[in-house]
């Protein structure tokens, strides 16, 4: 399935969380979906991107790390469905409002939680997200950049190509 398809399942999932364990159980399928995004982004993205792309990978496998892992059948697992990634600007844009709205969730989480394991987990699971999204808006800005260089060196090669 494609990337923007499941980040934007990931997003209706977790606004539509009912309690604290089913939103727990979408900020990890968030985290982990990161992960593979930045994985396949590492392997054959862009190679402007492959460094932070690797990057992501550890700090949303860091994310999902910090959380208990929910118990889903492996049909359930929205990483593991993850087959195309078309557009790289579009995935991380996309990928940027999923994280940003992980951290909320985690922030809600974290002040309505009944134990300081899950204050932690939530406190944790926060700043994986945060630095998960750093890496995604880098990634953005290089890209950006690419595509700034590339019209003024076709405009520029002798043939106008």
């Amino acid at each position: 399935m494609d990337a923007v398809r499941l980040i934007l399942t990931s997003r209706r999932a977790l606004a539509g969380g009912a309690d604290a364990a089913e939103m727990m159980a979408e900020v990890w399928q968030a985290q982990a979906l990161a992960q593979a995004i930045g994985s396949r982004l590492a392997v054959s993205g862009p190679p402007e991107l492959r460094g932070e792309a690797l990057g992501l990978t550890e700090l949303a496998g860091r994310g999902c790390g910090v959380l208990d892992p929910p118990e889903l059948d492996p049909g359930d697992l929205r990483a593991a469905q993850l087959t195309q990634l078309d557009d790289a600007r579009e995935t991380l844009l996309c990928l940027d409002g999923l994280l940003g709205e992980v951290g909320i969730a985690l922030v809600g989480m974290a002040s309505a939680a009944a134990d300081e394991t899950t204050y932690w987990q939530c406190m944790e699971a926060i700043d994986a997200a945060d630095e998960s999204r750093d890496r995604v808006l880098e990634m953005l800005r290089k890209l950006a950049a690419r595509e700034e260089v590339l019209p003024g060196d076709i405009q520029d090669s002798p043939s106008g190509v």
